[in-house]
């Protein structure tokens, strides 16, 4: 494609971009299923552009889309509604996790040739989601502080499975033997040490913070001071996106969470961005998130029919046991149209797609296989995840999955469990007064008439 045309290309998607975030607002279709689809269109359909031909500059770019969103998101994450939300976000990374492994890894390997050790490294390397797709739809729909981050912790959490196993089982398939004991190690390791080089960065950055202000043009001084840490996190081996979590949630409750000895070092308050920042870093996130989505659907790989429909037929078996995953993982007191927009949000992103190409690139028998399919599910559970979403919030599609949650018990707070089991019945709002609602009409006599008329 030629540059001018590049340039006119690049100006074009911005303002479709502003136009697609407008029409969300009127029909709720999210913006992300546009974006996408214009990197289809471009790519792998007219073949316009390839990934091959952004080079290095790709992953990079990617890359620093994901810095950008995590610090971002993590940053207005106040302590009280994270902690309340750790228990469940453990449990439904775990759960996932494991869940798709077993459904993904099983499907691949009744119908493929690829064996059980590399069938199960495809299901690991989906078993996470994408921070970049989860952290945008959570906002964009009417979840709960709590949901809201459990999904976002969820995305970020997924890493430490999604890069340690996939790793680890393609070594072992190189040497012929699993280590279990290495593997849980790697990812304790990479949890814990990377979310604490994320924590001594931030309470390191809080100091200079005060400083770096009285300079000008300091804007982008903090995002800078993450792309560091980041860097130096994934250097070392560990988690880079849970250092920048990490980092962006201490920095917003460095109030809370600093030691008593630095407190004539940092400020008493939540150490926030003002108004020229946020406004800076809303219209970055916004741009870089614009591409980001163009770029994913530019690297899906279209060629070969029979890995998109094995992809397309794991996706949905994924959607489906991710109900049952949400029902084992969430507090019982969820709001029931929460746990509907957690079952359908799964989407597969960059890491996915990075990690599906090390098969090949290191010569490992049926790594093309593993590649054309991961990069199918990426592709399918995207648009299904954008789509599914619209249709928990604009039809009567939530009822069905209200009801399978209402059924298995979901959705009731403790105090309301008793008068259920006393006899009353028929679907109720969380919150509900049951037993005095029943109580009126056994004191109305009227009413009892009216009833056995009826």
């Amino acid at each position: 494609m030629p540059t001018a045309l590049t340039i006119v290309f690049v100006g074009c998607t911005i303002f479709l971009s502003h136009w697609f975030a407008s029409l969300f607002v009127r029909t709720k279709i999210p913006d992300v299923l546009w974006l996408f689809i214009i990197g289809l269109l471009i790519g792998p359909v007219c073949g316009w552009v390839k990934p091959e031909n952004f080079g290095a500059v790709g992953p990079v770019f990617t890359t620093i889309t994901l810095v950008f969103i995590l610090f971002e998101s993590g940053i207005d994450q106040r302590l009280e509604p994270l902690i309340n939300s750790l228990s469940g976000t453990a449990k439904i990374t775990t759960y996932n996790f494991v869940g798709t492994c077993l459904v993904a890894g099983s499907i691949t390997y009744f119908n493929t040739d690829l064996g059980f050790l590399r069938s199960l490294m495809l299901g690991s390397i989906v078993g996470g989601t994408s921070s970049a797709v989860v952290t945008t739809l959570s906002r964009q729909f009417p979840l709960s502080e709590r949901s809201s981050t459990i999904l976002v912790l969820e995305s970020a959490f997924s890493d430490v499975y999604t890069l340690a196993v996939p790793l680890t089982l393609l070594t072992a398939y190189k040497i012929g033997r699993v280590d279990v004991a290495s593997v849980t190690g790697q990812m304790i390791a990479a949890f814990i040490l990377a979310a604490m080089l994320g924590i001594a960065g931030a309470f390191g950055w809080s100091i200079l913070l005060k400083q770096m202000r009285t300079l000008q043009n300091t804007v982008f001084t903090t995002p800078a001071f993450v792309f560091i840490i980041y860097g130096i996190v994934e250097l070392l081996n560990y988690s880079g996106p849970i250092a920048a979590l990490a980092f962006g949630i201490t920095l917003g409750n460095i109030d809370v969470l600093g030691p008593p000895i630095m407190r004539n070092a940092i400020s008493k308050k939540p150490i926030s961005l003002n108004d020229n920042e946020r406004a800076f870093f809303s219209e970055a996130v916004f741009l870089l998130r614009t591409f980001f989505f163009v770029y994913i659907g530019m690297s899906v790989k279209l060629n070969d029919w029979w890995p998109f429909a094995l992809g397309a037929i794991i996706t949905a078996a994924l959607f489906l046991i991710r109900i049952p995953i949400v029902r084992l993982s969430v507090p019982r007191d969820t709001p029931l149209k929460d746990a509907a927009f957690m079952s359908a949000m799964i989407p597969k992103g960059l890491g996915a797609a990075v990690l599906a190409s090390l098969p090949v690139q290191q010569g490992v028998p049926g790594g093309d296989t593993i590649q054309s399919v991961v990069f199918s599910i990426i592709l399918c559970t995207t648009l299904l995840t954008t789509v599914l979403t619209f249709l928990v919030h604009k039809t009567l599609l939530s009822n069905m999955y209200i009801w399978v949650f209402r059924v298995t018990g979901l959705g009731r707070s403790k105090s309301s469990e008793v008068p259920e089991e006393e006899g009353e019945s028929g679907p109720f709002e969380p919150g509900e007064n049951v037993f005095e609602s029943g109580q009126e009409e056994t004191d109305s006599p009227e009413k009892e008439d009216i009833q056995k008329d009826t």
